[in-house]
């Protein structure tokens, strides 16, 4: 954002999240207060010489001040935030000719405070002073520390499952016996004053009643008839359930029952043959779900991961901001873990496909089909993505029919070029899911356009017509 700024811009823009406004008389510890908060937050510019009501007072009068406000990001803040400079000439209201001082801050990797231990976090135009609790979420968030491995009090390998932790043994190829495992792998087990204690990841996979130690880690799934949610004597809500247990129980449980509520519609295809399609990808709803579960914030204890189905959107809220460097516009190039064990075990369960490659899979599925590329915002401490089955409040089966026209000619490309490529590869190559690309081939081996030849591993596809 450098060098892009007119001093026209900085005195009409409105204060927001990532733009601010300070008299050049601000005290070093106040800018502290707004540079830290940015820092925790998105990053963004904080403008020193024009006032809240946007009358410029420029900051060459005060140039000895100056100099001590440019130490603030160095020397009021702990750790030193990562700021960048930029003067930019102006005309200040009294029709002198002036500067002001832009701060570029950047989005930090680590928790910030002021230097008197003091944590804010960016929310719209003001910078929050954050309590006890939420300063602790905010860490674990940034992964300075990890929540899941934090020793939950008055917990023993009493309150272990065995059957689970042996389960997921076997399913690893792990050889040792179960106490084996937990003692040696992970940090389970951790020693809290002088006590072998349980972690929070251990009692949340493998515990007897994880819902005792974290009462709200489970799903809540409702769905709604219309577009909107009502209350009261206009309560729409057709179906809510909730699911609770180990992680795994509640990840598997959750989307077997979604996938009785993801409807379908049925449109009229080329050749005036009808179609019938899901409304919406089945790689797109269950990854946001099963990200939801795998990367929430556990140490929120007042609310649960929600799916919400309208009949135009599926939403899922997922309690936590973005964790480590993660920001709304990166998350589809930018991974991060806020709980590495519990992903690791949904991974190796197949619940979490590829790591750091989800959320672009989500777009590409959602354009493949031609429907609106997925939204994320973020709301206080719960972050929201949705998905539609509408654009622009229009349906879409015209579209989709294109789009998945232009998918089917790339795979028949792909199949003439390589007729023994497998559809992992096929996958791979059009970056969209194994799901889809069967979907995909199972229709054109329908329709007879192409067949296979030969077996799964030494067998090539055939184009029988174009």
């Amino acid at each position: 954002m450098e060098g892009t700024h007119n001093i026209d811009f900085l005195r009409n823009n409105i204060e927001h999240q990532t733009f601010d406004r300070k008299s050049v008389r601000i005290d070093c510890k106040g800018l502290a207060v707004a540079i830290t908060a940015m820092a925790n937050t998105d990053g963004g510019i904080v403008v020193i010489g024009i006032e809240d009501d946007g009358k410029v007072t420029g900051i060459d009068k005060y140039l000895s001040h100056v100099n001590e406000l440019l130490r603030v990001p160095i020397d009021y803040c702990t750790p030193a935030v990562d700021v960048k400079t930029e003067y930019i000439p102006c005309v200040n209201d009294e029709g002198i000719d002036d500067h002001v001082l832009i701060f570029h801050v950047g989005a930090g990797n680590r928790l910030h405070s002021t230097i008197s231990d003091e944590v804010y976090l960016r929310t719209g135009d003001k910078s929050r002073k954050l309590n006890f609790e939420e300063r602790m979420r905010l860490t674990f968030a940034k992964g300075v520390r990890y929540y899941e491995d934090e020793p939950v009090v008055d917990s023993c390998i009493e309150d272990i499952n065995i059957a689970s932790v042996e389960d997921y043994c076997q399913t690893i190829g792990y050889k040792k016996d179960w106490i084996t495992y937990l003692k040696s792998n992970k940090g389970f087990i951790v020693n809290n004053n002088g006590k072998e204690t349980l972690s929070g990841a251990a009692l949340l996979l493998f515990g007897e009643t994880p819902q005792q130690w974290f009462q709200r880690a489970r799903v809540r799934v409702i769905r709604y008839e219309g577009n909107v949610e009502l209350t009261g004597t206009q309560m729409n809500v057709v179906k809510d359930e909730s699911f609770e247990g180990r992680i795994i129980d509640v990840t598997r449980d959750t989307l077997n029952f979604v996938k009785t509520q993801i409807g379908d519609h049925t449109f009229l295809g080329e050749g005036a043959i009808f179609k019938t399609v899901p409304d919406y990808p089945e790689y797109c709803w269950t990854e946001l779900i099963v990200n939801a579960i795998a990367h929430r914030d556990y140490s929120i204890l007042g609310t649960d991961v929600q799916v919400k189905i309208f009949s135009d959107r599926f939403t899922v809220e997922s309690p936590g901001i973005l964790p480590g460097q993660v920001r709304l516009d990166n998350m589809r190039q930018t991974h991060f873990s806020r709980n590495p064990k519990i992903a690791q075990v949904m991974h190796d369960y197949g619940f979490v496909k590829e790591f750091g490659e989800g959320i672009d899979r989500i777009f590409n599925e959602m354009s493949a089909v031609g429907l609106p590329a997925p939204e994320f915002s973020q709301t206080g401490f719960i972050l929201r993505a949705t998905i539609k089955k509408v654009n622009n409040g229009k349906t879409t089966e015209k579209t989709t029919e294109k789009t998945t026209e232009k998918t089917t000619e790339k795979i028949l490309e792909i199949l003439k070029s390589n007729p023994k490529i497998t559809m992992a590869d096929i996958a791979k190559t059009l970056n969209l899911s194994q799901d889809g690309i069967y979907f995909h081939i199972k229709n054109l081996r329908d329709a007879g356009i192409i067949a296979r030849m030969g077996g799964r591993k030494n067998g090539s596809w055939i184009i029988l017509t174009k």
